[in-house]
């Protein structure tokens, strides 16, 4: 879309039926630009949730005189792992509204040097937040004293949980949470490092399957330990913590996606970012959820995609846009009786004209096979004529400019742009 269309879009006072699209359509640096610099709030915080927006640009949003904007976009940054400056992040970091600050932990690994910033912020929450065992260990001494004698109970009371002696009263607690008459306590303390390793192995047998299933997925145990452990793995569970940091070592990667435990490998497919080795893997894994849950990783394989495509119609729009998903050959599905197949069939990039024009009449797909950039342009002005195909045809990112403009002044009950009223 051209810059000078946008900028008019964005200026209408309401656009019929337009939802979020600013934060789901895919965006270049210079739609990201003409956004970020719109006047509306609104947005403003819409481009920062895109994931496809400009990163470079968005940085701007950073300086937002609009303290939601500012926590949005922190956020995102950490969401999306967006790359930023680390001068920009200590910037956030002295932000003037405390969720602001708070969202910067988000990010991580942060710099040491956001890190003291933080630990030592002026809001308690944020003190507290950014406490944790490491920053505790390296922190100068002056800093630790001002932290063990802060007037915030919350600030001592994590320090209290973080310096807890590991030594028997430590093992005391650990042995009344393993004994506890509530399993979603026991549960917690099977999976949690800090519980000895042999004090957890007394829940191999414990008699609800969420306990079990979560001391089999401990970081610490063999594969053997772990076969020795009787577990369901149920569609749906709480991946263990451990895994998004140690998942992202490639040789982590590599050992979990051979492990006998499915849990296990439906956590790691789940990875942002995996090994191409690791990735092809999975998508062959006999377990449908690991290839299902692949999906998720931005390294998942075409195959696993469309599999997951044609098996599951509840996510339709997020396989469709994943940048393994168009492929050659798609367009033998277009005269697939599934429409979900004919909208597949519409995002094989070697296709050429005739394939969205043989779909324009689809009342199911014809929609979108109008936006297709591919359409014939004479045809698609023609189209734009028709009351049953003009919101389609709209919508085609080909239309010349000037029919654009035309379409926002008539929507606006205007007369056409350059005349006069």
């Amino acid at each position: 879309m051209p810059g000078a269309v946008l900028e008019r879009l964005l200026a209408c006072d309401a656009l019929p039926g337009s939802g979020r699209w600013l934060a789901m359509r895919r965006l270049d640096a210079e739609a990201t630009a003409i956004v970020v610099a719109s006047p509306y709030v609104r947005h403003r915080l819409d481009v920062a949730e895109n994931p496809t927006a400009d990163p470079d640009v968005l940085m701007r949003l950073a300086y937002d005189a609009e303290p939601r904007v500012r926590l949005v976009y922190t956020v995102m940054v950490g969401e999306f792992k967006r790359r930023i400056p680390a001068k920009l992040l200590e910037m956030l970091a002295r932000d003037p509204d405390p969720k602001v600050r708070r969202a910067v932990l988000w990010y991580q690994p942060l710099p040491p040097a956001v890190q003291d910033r933080l630990v030592e912020d002026e809001d308690p929450q944020v003190r507290a937040a950014a406490l944790n065992r490491p920053l505790w260990e390296r922190l100068a001494q002056p800093v630790r004293e001002r932290l063990l004698d802060d007037p915030a109970e919350q600030v001592r009371a994590k320090l209290a949980e973080l310096l807890r002696p590991r030594e028997e009263p430590e093992v005391l607690a650990a042995e009344l949470r393993v004994a506890h008459p509530e399993a979603h306590v026991r549960c917690e303390a099977a999976g949690d490092l800090d519980v000895p390793f042999t004090l957890a192995l007394r829940l191999a047998h414990d008699p609800e399957n969420a306990v079990r299933l979560a001391l089999s997925m401990r970081e610490d145990l063999t594969e053997e330990q772990r076969a020795s452990i009787r577990y369901d793995v149920p569609d749906w569970f709480t991946w263990p913590a451990w895994m998004a940091q140690k998942a992202a070592d490639p040789d982590t990667a590599r050992r979990i996606s051979v492990s006998a435990h499915a849990g296990l490998r439906r956590a790691l497919a789940r990875q942002p970012h995996l090994p191409d080795d690791v990735a092809r893997r999975l998508a062959e894994d006999e377990d449908p959820l690991v290839r299902r849950h692949l999906c998720a990783s931005q390294d998942a394989p075409h195959e696993v995609l469309l599999e997951a495509y044609v098996a599951d119609e509840r996510s339709t729009a997020f396989l469709l846009n994943h940048r393994n998903f168009a492929k050659p050959g798609l367009a033998r599905f277009v005269d697939d009786p599934d429409p979900r197949l004919r909208m597949a069939a519409l995002h094989d990039p070697e296709a050429g004209p005739e394939l969205p024009l043989r779909l324009a009449d689809d009342p199911e797909v014809g929609c979108w096979a109008l936006r297709d950039p591919r359409f014939p342009a004479g045809e698609l002005l023609r189209r734009l004529t028709r009351m049953d195909s003009a919101f389609g045809a709209a919508a085609n990112p080909t239309l010349p400019h000037t029919v654009m403009h035309r379409l926002i002044d008539l929507s606006q009950g205007a007369a056409p742009a350059g005349k006069g009223a």
